[in-house]
């Protein structure tokens, strides 16, 4: 069997060779892919990894979701510079739920092995717990790059965070993984996978690294922890609103990390970031989903109209106190904030400039009141 256009796009596969070894044996690989539940949104970083997990479908492997919902409790350190803030317990459940609804988005759900490593941490006494602490060494964990960075400038790094590449190799062993797959930075993590299956006496697993998609910063990776990434399971308006967003410069990576089988950027920029915030809504949320979102940007950003639809807000007759409106109901941050667009002309209604703190209900009535470029309520006077 031909590795194919399952290399396409990798960037290691170690040790050489052992993919195309694993195949010419025949039958299906187990082929791993783990998400850590950490915030409620998988993103498009995810959906690379993923959709070469789709691409091991279509030829006819196994794909194993791992939801880590144990090591989250961790939060892998790859690429930090501190420790990550521990969640609790219900956070990560109630993040979790999302995860595999979205990754269903990509992934074929009837040849998904979805496990939770819970299923083997939950339950781990002492007894496990020190075998497989003593597959490794200290030594070993403190070579990769982001523990040797934090050792040499004095920066904390915590117990758990050492236990962590344990903890992702341990589900290799649990799961009888063939091929792990992962963004570049977790190298070190997949081939500490395959010592730790030597150590139980499994055969190791074939590592593949597959790049990192950038965030809509265009500078530091796409991350939930950033805030720079664009949900897979987010609104297609946001979605192509955040795509709008990325830097020219940053097309071509994006055409060809997410949609390698359409002719890349070649165009205007902003055409080029218009067809590709198309092609994500429609991705994952159906064809015209990209059309119907770039109508909605062209209506707000282009027109300087209000949405379609529009929430109604209820007031009392009399006078509308401004700044407690834009909080109370478009969400403006504070009321500090709400004056200071008062006084740069960042509030209207219909079109038209509101400076003034205190307004007469019955002037803003039927009206769509808008704050900055994304906030809109339709103000209706109560009898």
């Amino acid at each position: 069997m031909s590795t194919g256009n399952l290399l396409d796009r990798a960037v290691d596969v170690q040790p050489p060779g052992a993919l195309q070894k694993r195949l010419e044996e025949g039958g299906p690989l187990r082929v791993k892919v783990g998400v850590d539940p950490t915030a409620p949104d998988i993103h498009l970083g995810h959906a690379v990894v993923l959709g070469k997990l789709r691409e091991f479908q279509d030829a006819g492997h196994t794909a194993v979701l791992v939801i880590g919902d144990w090591t989250a409790r961790v939060g892998d350190p790859s690429g930090r510079s501190s420790t990550r803030p521990m969640l609790s317990a219900e956070e990560i459940d109630a993040n979790a739920l999302t995860y595999q609804e979205q990754a269903f988005t990509i992934l074929d759900p009837d040849r998904t092995e979805v496990r939770r490593n819970g299923e083997w941490f939950a339950g781990m006494g002492l007894e496990p717990l020190f075998r497989l602490a003593g597959s490794t060494t200290v030594n070993q964990l403190l070579r990769r790059r982001d523990f040797a960075e934090r050792m040499d400038d004095d920066r904390p790094i915590s117990v758990l965070e050492l236990i962590y590449p344990l903890m992702q190799a341990y589900d290799s062993v649990m799961l009888e993984a063939d091929v792990e797959l992962g963004g570049t930075d977790q190298l070190f993590n997949l081939m500490l996978g395959r010592e730790v299956q030597q150590a139980y006496g499994a055969r190791p697993q074939v590592a593949m690294t597959l790049p990192i998609l950038p965030g809509t910063d265009g500078v530091r990776r796409m991350s939930k922890s950033t805030g720079n990434y664009i949900g897979v399971g987010e609104p297609p308006e946001e979605q192509f609103g955040k795509v709008m967003s990325i830097p020219d410069a940053q097309m071509a990576e994006f055409y060809d990390l997410l949609f390698p089988g359409e002719p890349g950027p070649g165009g205007h920029p902003n055409e080029d970031k218009r067809r590709l915030g198309r092609l994500v809504a429609d991705r994952f949320h159906g064809a015209g989903a990209g059309a119907a979102a770039e109508a909605h940007f062209d209506r707000l950003f282009r027109d300087r109209k209000a949405p379609e639809e529009v929430r109604e807000v209820t007031v009392p007759p009399g006078t509308v106190h401004m700044p407690a409106l834009l909080v109370d109901e478009l969400g403006v941050a504070s009321r500090s904030e709400a004056r200071r667009m008062l006084q740069q002309g960042g509030v209207s209604a219909d079109g038209d400039v509101v400076a003034d703190i205190d307004v007469d209900a019955a002037a803003l009535d039927g009206r769509v009141v808008r704050a900055g470029k994304k906030r809109f309520a339709r103000i209706r006077v109560s009898a």
